[in-house]
């Protein structure tokens, strides 16, 4: 991760709970928070028809679309089988219980992917 961008800390994010970021100029960016703590980001929006990851139910390491159900892997942003599809994961860390993202692929990454595909 080059460069750090706080977010907000752990507690911050209910267990099994998300919390979006926005971003000027592109999609939110969802970042979820597991049952055993672990912390995972992801573009908030569904491959299947843009839905908000972040209104999702967790579990383990997969968030539920809150539109149709759609299973997403936390880890890579894949869809699960039978769906196929993928929403762009994004570097987390957590550090003495605070969440950062990078500052560089937050204000870059999938702005370009995303515009395209709405």
């Amino acid at each position: 991760m080059k460069a750090p961008q706080k977010i907000c800390r752990l507690d911050d994010i209910p267990v099994l709970g998300a919390r979006r970021v926005a971003r000027p100029g592109g999609f939110d960016v969802a970042v979820f928070r597991t049952a055993d703590d672990r912390v995972f980001a992801l573009l908030d929006r569904c491959p299947h028809k843009g839905g908000p990851l972040s209104q999702g139910i967790v579990f383990g390491d997969s968030v539920a679309c809150p539109l149709h159900n759609w299973t997403i892997g936390l880890r890579d942003g894949n869809a699960m089988a039978p769906d196929h599809g993928c929403t762009t994961p994004f570097a987390v860390s957590v550090v003495d219980g605070q969440i950062f993202l990078d500052a560089h692929e937050l204000a870059t990454r999938a702005l370009r992917e995303s515009q395209a595909t709405a």
